[in-house]
């Protein structure tokens, strides 16, 4: 028998205005909460901030000089393998666990992060090259970015608010990129379905809802990709509210990954 469906929810999305082109000497979480202030944007429990992984890494220093960069000869060889900058190969090789997948123009790589994409996310775009090349590495931790951010903005706003870092990732066989969670903190970031029931009383063995990409999804739709220079987004409805869940749940074990 068909079950009885339930009022749907719905959610709002709002881009968080006037955030300033951020560096090193900028304090991430004032300019968040500043932000917010003067757009007279309330934060209610359960709201979830997006925010673009760029601006995370800008604040923590992560801008790097090619410049100022050696590189070695395993980069060396892999730059003329890859028709790549020796510099930028080293970068990514730091980064990186293990090399997966390359030929001219793209190095797929597992990142020290759990992370399997092009370039160890590091990103030449939307960035300053005042002074020649520079590169942006993705923050070293970024659960912990999440969770200092979470519990500064929980604090002065005076109620449970959500924090996920956003990044732009390629998936195998599809085409484009699609923002996904790196960081998240009192977000509930995956749930697990199996051992429920369908709307004909069918149980569920495999279902798993990644709910930290699919809210990442929907907020980098309003961050855009190129000159909007709109890199957080408010997330309200969804009352994802919960402790202890970070991006790095999401990854699925070597184990079981059938991919590779």
């Amino acid at each position: 028998m068909l079950k009885a469906k339930h009022s749907p929810p719905s959610i709002n999305l709002q881009v968080v205005p006037n955030i300033p082109q951020i560096t090193a000497h900028h304090s991430l979480d004032t300019v968040l909460i500043s932000a917010l202030d003067e757009a007279g944007l309330s934060v209610e429990p359960g709201d979830v901030l997006v925010i673009a992984q760029k601006i995370v890494s800008k604040a923590e220093g992560r801008l790097v000089r090619l410049s100022e960069v050696t590189p070695g000869p395993e980069a060396i060889a892999l730059a003329q393998e890859v028709e790549k900058e020796p510099a930028l190969c080293q970068l990514i090789l730091d980064e990186t666990d293990v090399v997966m997948r390359k030929k001219p123009g793209v190095i797929i790589v597992k990142h020290k992060l759990g992370h399997v994409g092009a370039n160890a996310g590091i990103d030449q775009s939307n960035i300053e090259h005042d002074g020649g090349d520079c590169a942006l590495l993705l923050p070293v931790d970024p659960d912990k970015s999440a969770a200092d951010l979470q519990h500064k903005l929980s604090e002065h706003f005076g109620c449970h608010l959500g924090i996920i870092i956003a990044d732009s990732m390629n998936r195998p066989w599809r085409m484009g990129t699609l923002g996904a969670a790196i960081g998240c903190a009192g977000v509930q970031v995956l749930d697990d379905l199996r051992g429920g029931e369908d709307m004909y009383g069918r149980e569920l063995k495999v279902s798993m809802v990644n709910n930290a990409d699919s809210i990442t999804a929907a907020a980098c739709l309003l961050m855009g990709e190129t000159i909007e220079g709109t890199p957080v987004v408010l997330v309200k409805g969804l009352a994802q509210v919960s402790n202890g869940e970070q991006a790095a749940d999401i990854m699925r074990p070597v184990e079981d990954d059938l991919f590779r």
